[in-house]
């Protein structure tokens, strides 16, 4: 069974099977750190976090929906990840934690 809703994917760290768009990554060489795709990731997904001092998208998370992409994101760091792998662990402390900037 696919997991739908973001609480299920957080649990089974799975992505969504029928997503048609894959997962977009963050390019930290180019990344100025303004939080912008943070706030326009919608809580749905809630793919996008700070992570030290890197900004984060955990795969499983991102529909791929483009909400992050320029002109929101002012320096066009997002970038589609076809080839993706999982996230790894540490990064799953953000999502359903204390700290989740998704409600």
């Amino acid at each position: 069974m696919a997991a739908t809703t973001r609480e299920e994917r957080i649990a089974s760290h799975e992505r969504n099977l029928k997503w048609q768009q894959p997962p977009l990554r963050i390019d930290m060489s180019i990344c100025i750190n303004c939080d912008t795709c943070l706030r326009h990731c919608p809580p749905q997904f809630g793919a996008i976090f700070n992570h030290g001092i890197d900004v984060i998208i955990v795969p499983e998370l991102c529909s791929g929906c483009g909400k992050c992409l320029p002109p929101v994101c002012p320096v066009d760091c997002i970038l589609s990840d076809p080839d993706w792998t999982p996230a790894p662990d540490g990064w799953w402390k953000y999502p359903g934690g204390p700290d989740d900037p998704y409600p």
